[in-house]
């Protein structure tokens, strides 16, 4: 009698067949993906929101939003790019409530502990002067120069996020930091 094939542990498989276990209700399979794709996500909120403050309120949600609509994806080779998809929503959305319910005044500005209150001050009104100019873009400008300038998005994840073409985005993008740039010659 053959020896029983060697038992594949979960944190063995690929995202493919994780996600379609969690699709037919394995929680341990979600746990798995929640443990390996957490890092990434957390790196891409705290570079996308600057603050920790939401950080991990933000990656919870996504992986909530991601755990119900398990069904929804359709290539389930692409979890990663599916979860950051959830993910780049949702701090766009804390971005845009942000905009309506704080002062920017009240945003962590990142200072070297030897910085004084002039390089303090100048950041400061750096991050101002870029908050208006990105508040003053079209609302298609805006979205994708965040996504290709904050989230580091790809032109063709930016293309089938709006559903458009990749010329397209290109060309949103351009006038965009056209704008960025004339939007800031005040500032400078």
């Amino acid at each position: 009698m053959p020896p029983p094939p060697p038992r594949t542990e979960l944190v063995d498989l690929d995202d493919e067949v994780l996600a379609g276990r969690s699709a037919d209700g394995d929680v341990r399979a979600f746990e798995v993906l929640i443990r390996r794709h957490t890092p990434l996500l957390r790196a891409y909120a705290r570079r996308t929101l600057g603050s920790t403050d939401e950080l991990d309120d933000v990656v919870q949600e996504t992986f909530i939003t991601a755990w119900a609509r398990l069904d929804a994806l359709d290539d389930r080779r692409r979890v990663k790019a599916w979860l950051m998809r959830i993910l780049s929503r949702k701090c766009l959305d804390r971005i845009r409530a942000r905009r309506v319910h704080d002062d920017v005044t009240e945003l962590e500005v990142p200072a070297p502990s030897d910085a004084g209150p002039e390089w303090i001050a100048e950041a400061r009104s750096r991050e101002e002067a870029a908050e208006r100019a990105l508040a003053a873009l079209p609302e298609d400008q805006r979205r994708c120069w965040l996504m290709k300038e904050v989230l580091e998005y790809r032109y063709e994840d930016i293309a089938t996020e709006f559903g458009i073409s990749t010329s397209t985005v290109r060309g949103v993008l351009s006038r965009a930091r056209k704008n960025m740039i004339r939007l800031m010659e005040g500032w400078r």
